[in-house]
């Protein structure tokens, strides 16, 4: 480790087989606490190449604890966290929506480090029971057509690191990871992330994939659709800043999205988008990003058909039906 901290003092990057020999010794418990918090607080300093992030990715799939759900006609909603604003769980709601409009998901997820109440931090006290029991997790898939992967259940070096996340509390190169290291595979991806720079560096990796996928960004620093603001988005069809006015939305205050900075207070909020007692505006943003979803695996559908299709999962109590099936199961 004293030799790869020197390497970060001096502002040296890493190549594509340096960052994954590491991020495998990480895993492996080869450094003790002091160690991994040093670097990545050293690394955090420095901007993340392309390099580094392809070679941190491919060791956490190479180590992560396999997932067959007999398909992966699937989607992942998940951003990278790290923005800062603590907003309810938006991309978790809107994973629930687009189940109840009748495609698959899988929902990568876990605690919040930077922020108040991760994807995970709700689940968890709403009850659902985290597993990585592969027929519990193609049960889920089948009859609420969601499953909810916990991050640290399937990959090594997020459960070695997670006590050091914490008591860090600000985002790391995890935060980077997390979205594109899903233990399952999906063939079709939304990834929020917080900033432009990191949307950009997704998008080169991303475009070597076969995957679906849309990488959005927030202009005002946002992991995911706020209204707050115009977005950008990045997919197979190239980058396109996308207008809320042009959408049809009233540009909306950071206030009104607000509610992740504790767990019950998400919690909260999360049923009641659900149930349908939410304001306009939580039930608005989550609406756009579920039709973002949507867009994503359907690419020939207008924004329009798409957010008409996330209203009628979430009118109709489809997405609270797939949210009951999932923590039942």
């Amino acid at each position: 480790m004293k030799q790869i901290l020197n390497h970060l003092f001096e502002h040296k990057t890493f190549s594509k087989q340096e960052s994954k020999a590491i991020l495998t010794d990480i895993a492996q418990g080869k450094y003790n606490s002091s160690q991994m918090a040093a670097f990545m607080t050293a690394y955090c300093m420095r901007n993340i190449t392309v390099d580094e992030l392809e070679g941190f990715r491919d060791a956490m799939l190479e180590l992560c604890l396999p997932v067959d759900l007999g398909t992966d006609n699937m989607i992942d909603l998940c951003g990278t966290g790290g923005d800062g604003k603590d907003t309810f769980n938006i991309s978790t709601l809107a994973s629930f929506v687009v189940a109840g409009a009748g495609y698959k998901v899988a929902k990568h997820g876990n605690y919040g480090v930077s922020s108040g109440c991760g994807s995970s931090n709700v689940m968890e006290y709403l009850g659902y029971q985290f597993t990585n029991d592969n027929d519990k997790l193609k049960r889920s898939i089948d009859e609420a057509n969601i499953c909810f992967l916990h991050a640290p259940l399937f990959h090594p070096a997020m459960k070695t690191v997670a006590p050091i996340r914490r008591e860090l509390g600000v985002k790391t190169f995890f935060n980077m990871l997390g979205p594109m290291v899903n233990p399952a595979k999906p063939k079709n991806q939304i990834v929020g992330v917080f900033s432009l720079e990191l949307a950009r560096l997704y998008a080169y990796l991303y475009q070597k994939s076969d995957k679906n996928y849309t990488i959005l960004h927030t202009l005002e620093g946002y992991d995911e659709v706020s209204l707050t603001c115009d977005f950008k988005t990045f997919s197979k069809t190239g980058e396109k800043i996308n207008s809320i006015v042009d959408l049809g939305f009233d540009k909306l205050l950071p206030a009104d999205i607000a509610g992740g900075s504790t767990v019950p207070e998400s919690a909260d909020i999360f049923i009641s988008v659900l149930v349908g007692e939410a304001t306009a505006a939580q039930t608005n943003v989550v609406l756009c990003n579920a039709a973002l979803a949507i867009q994503t695996l359907s690419p020939g559908k207008s924004f329009g058909d798409c957010y008409y299709e996330a209203e009628e999962s979430l009118l109709s109590k489809k997405a609270l039906i797939s949210f009951k099936n999932l923590t039942n199961n």
